[in-house]
């Protein structure tokens, strides 16, 4: 699935987990989707990195320069305090979503 089919907000709420673990660069969040998910969702360049940029405005990223595993220079992003509530609200609304959304579809004709 391209990163322009994602559900709304559902990118936001990926990036802001795959970074949840510490420090992360852009193409390794990409990465951490696309596995996570089984290959099921898989963010374009073009899609994910105005996301993590539109988290950075929004204050709940922050970035800082390393050298990734392969020994260039990249951008790492990590997670502020508004960041982590952000997270902790965002999942727990996915989460509710979905149980409704699976008692819809589980749903027996009336």
């Amino acid at each position: 699935m391209a990163g322009s089919d994602l559900f709304v907000g559902t990118l936001d709420v990926l990036i802001l987990k795959a970074v949840s673990w510490g420090p992360t660069h852009g193409y390794a969040v990409g990465r951490w989707i696309r596995q996570t998910t089984n290959d099921a969702l898989q963010v374009q360049e073009g899609a994910l990195y105005p996301a993590l940029h539109r988290l950075q405005r929004k204050g709940l990223l922050d970035e800082e320069w390393g050298v990734s595993e392969t020994g260039r220079e990249a951008k790492y992003y990590r997670l502020t305090a508004a960041g982590r509530r952000e997270l902790r609200a965002e999942a727990a609304r996915w989460n509710e979503h979905a149980k409704a959304v699976s008692l819809a579809l589980s749903a027996a004709k009336p």
